[in-house]
C-alpha cells in the first residue's frame, strides 16, 4: 500500500510544532555525540520533569507509588526512565527502546606515537563503517579520562569555532593508481585510520632530540587536562565528525547530522516519554549502549541492568517475589526503535521498492529485521501489529511498513530479539534515513516529527 507524502497534510500549527521538535532534536544531537553525553542530556531533561534517581530511592528506602517518575543509569552509558502507572507493575509496561551508541573511531589504550615528525593517535574503529568515508574530514575528540586519584576529566575538542580539529589522511590521486584498483573495503586499512594531532616540536629542545613532536603533545595534554601518557590506559576517547547538525535542502525539509543511527529514535523516544502523563500502565524508555557491536557488555541490552532496575522498583513497592519481575517483563509491550534504510533512487538496485521505507511517509514499522532468511530476527505477531495500527490510526500518526533492502542483499538487527526473549510483544520501529552508518546521515524532519507523535501515542494508548 502506497502512503502519501505527509508534508502535504500539515497545517501551519503542525508545521510550527514540527520545526520546534526538530530544533530540540538537533540541539540534543549536537550535545550528545557519544553515549555518555546522551545519558547526560537524558538525565538533565528527566530531572527537569521531576524524575528521581533510583539510587537515592534505594538509599533512603523511599516507597514507590503510582505517578512516581524514576530514572536508572548504568555506568553513565545507558539509562532507563520509568513513570509508574496505576495498575500493578506485574501487569506490564509500555516500553520504548533505542540505542545511543553510533559507529565511530575509538582511541586505543596505548595510542600516542610519532612518525616523521607527525604525532598520531592509534585507533580502532567501532561498529560497521565504510572506512574510506572517514578520510580527510574534520574530526573531534570526545570522551573521558579517568585519573588514578578518582578524578574524571571530560574531553571535547573540535566542536567550538576556536577549537582545533583532527584528521585521517588520504593518498593524493596523482599517486593513487594502485589504491584505486582496490575493493572499497581495502582502500584504507583499519590500522591506517590513525589521527594526526600535531606536527610542531616542543619548544626549547634540540633539533636532534627524538620524538620532540610527541613531547609537545604530552606537554599540551598536561597543561590543559592534567593528563599523562599513562592516563590513556584509563581513558575512553571517541573520534567523531566535527561540527553541528544542519538543515538540509533549499526547503529545509531534512536534517543532516552525525549519529542519527540511532539517536533519531533515542531522542524522539525520550521526548515522548517526558511529555506523557502518568496513566494506567507504567511507561518506560530505555536508551542503551553497544547495539552497534552486538548489544554486549554491562551497558548493552544483553546485560541485566534493565531487569535489575525493575526488580529494585518492585522491591520499593514492597514486592520482592522474582516471579513478579518475570510477569512485568512478559506482560510488557515494546517498540524497539531503530532506523530503517530509506529508499535511495541513486542506489535503487539494492532495494525492493514495494517493501522499502520512504522519506516523508512517516514512522517505519519492520515486522522483522535480520538478514536473508530472517536470521537474527524478531518477527512480531500479526495480532500485535493490528493493535499498533489501531493506536497509530487513532492518533493520526503517519506510518509505513518496510524491510531493510532486498532479501539477499544483506540485513541488520536491533535490540528487539533480546527483549522478545522475555516473552513480551516487540516490534521494530524507527525513522528512515539515508547514508546509514556514514559520518553524516540524513533524515526527514517530517518523519522525525511523526516518530515523536507515534511514540507518544504508543505510551499513552497501548
Amino acid at each position: 500500500m502506497e502512503r502519501a507524502n505527509v508534508w502535504s497534510s500539515y497545517n501551519q500549527d503542525q508545521i510550527a510544532e514540527l520545526e520546534a521538535t526538530n530544533a530540540l532534536y538537533k540541539h540534543c544531537l549536537d550535545e550528545g555525540k557519544t553515549e555518555r553525553e546522551c545519558v547526560k542530556v537524558a538525565v538533565r531533561m528527566a530531572k527537569e520533569k521531576g524524575y528521581q534517581d533510583i539510587r537515592d530511592l534505594i538509599k533512603n528506602q523511599t516507597p514507590v507509588k503510582a505517578g512516581d517518575k524514576i530514572y536508572a543509569v548504568c555506568m553513565d552509558k545507558s539509562v532507563s526512565l520509568f513513570q509508574i502507572g496505576k495498575k500493578p507493575l506485574e501487569e506490564g509496561m509500555n516500553i520504548l527502546g533505542a540505542h545511543i551508541d553510533s559507529p565511530r573511531i575509538d582511541v586505543k589504550q596505548n595510542p600516542l606515537y610519532e612518525s616523521e615528525e607527525f604525532a598520531y593517535l592509534d585507533t580502532h574503529y567501532y561498529g560497521g563503517i565504510k572506512k574510506y568515508q572517514w578520510l580527510t574530514m574534520p574530526l573531534a575528540i570526545h570522551g573521558v579520562v579517568a585519573k588514578t586519584n578518582g578524578e574524571i576529566v571530560d574531553v571535547c575538542i573540535g566542536e567550538s569555532e576556536e577549537d582545533p580539529v583532527f584528521a585521517v589522511t588520504d593518498l593524493l590521486p596523482h599517486l593513487a593508481a594502485k589504491q584505486m584498483e582496490q575493493k572499497a573495503n581495502a582502500i584504507i586499512e583499519g590500522e591506517k585510520l590513525d589521527v594526526i594531532i600535531g606536527n610542531r616540536p616542543l619548544e626549547g629542545v634540540s633539533e636532534d632530540e627524538k620524538e620532540a613532536v610527541k613531547k609537545n603533545m604530552l606537554a599540551i595534554l598536561e597543561e590543559r587536562y592534567g593528563m599523562t601518557e599513562e592516563d590513556f590506559g584509563a581513558a575512553e576517547l571517541e573520534i567523531v565528525p566535527a561540527g553541528k547538525s544542519r538543515d538540509m535542502g533549499f526547503d529545509r525539509s531534512m536534517v543532516m547530522g552525525y549519529g542519527q543511527d540511532d539517536r533519531v529514535c533515542g531522542f524522539t523516544s525520550l521526548f515522548a516519554m517526558l511529555d506523557v502523563e502518568a496513566g494506567d500502565r507504567t511507561t518506560c524508555c530505555i536508551l542503551v549502549d553497544k547495539e552497534e557491536i552486538g548489544s554486549v557488555g554491562a551497558t548493552g541490552m544483553h546485560s541485566r541492568f534493565f531487569e535489575n532496575a525493575i526488580a529494585e522498583i518492585l522491591a520499593l513497592m514492597g514486592e520482592t517475589a522474582d516471579i513478579k519481575v518475570r510477569r512485568a517483563l512478559q506482560n510488557s509491550k515494546m517498540l524497539s526503535s531503530d532506523v530503517s534504510a530509506a529508499y535511495d533512487p541513486m542506489f535503487a538496485e539494492a532495494f525492493e521498492k514495494r517493501s522499502s521505507a520512504f522519506f516523508g511517509k512517516g514512522l517505519v514499522f519492520n515486522k522483522f529485521t535480520g538478514s536473508r532468511g530472517k536470521s537474527g530476527s524478531n518477527d512480531a505477531n500479526a495480532e500485535y501489529l493490528a493493535k499498533i495500527r489501531g493506536v497509530m490510526d487513532d492518533a493520526d500518526v503517519s506510518y509505513q511498513f518496510a524491510e531493510l533492502g532486498k532479501v539477499d542483499a544483506g540485513g541488520g538487527g536491533t535490540i528487539a530479539y533480546i527483549m522478545a526473549n522475555y516473552g513480551m510483544e516487540v516490534i521494530d520501529s524507527g525513522v528512515a534515513i539515508l547514508c546509514m552508518h556514514a559520518p553524516w546521515e540524513i533524515a526527514s524532519k517530517a518523519d522525525i516529527y511523526e516518530a515523536y507523535k507515534g511514540y507518544k501515542a504508543f505510551l499513552k494508548n497501548m
